[in-house]
């Protein structure tokens, strides 16, 4: 997952931020709008990732999320869901 090359972090509300991501699946790489991600931030590194569904195939794609990628996709628009403890 990276931030497209030249996109300013500075953005007014017309630029969109375009997200470089792969299918496990079928191998495609493409471009996701923030919009076409979802994050899940939860209490442990097992528990925070971000999904999407792959435009070429359709399947349903959740990868782990580490500290860069929770700060690129935070600070690039994509909807975040903060997972609670219920112990």
């Amino acid at each position: 997952m990276s931030v497209m090359p030249g996109i300013s972090r500075q953005m007014s509300a017309v630029q969109s931020v375009l997200f470089k991501a792969a299918c496990p699946d079928c191998r495609a790489r493409f471009e996701l709008a923030a919009g076409a991600l979802r994050l899940a931030i939860g209490a442990s590194r097992r528990t925070t990732f971000y999904s999407f569904t792959c435009p070429e195939c359709g399947s349903a794609v959740r990868k782990p999320a580490g500290e860069r990628i929770v700060e690129l996709l935070t600070g690039g628009g994509v909807r975040t869901l903060r997972l609670h403890s219920t112990v």
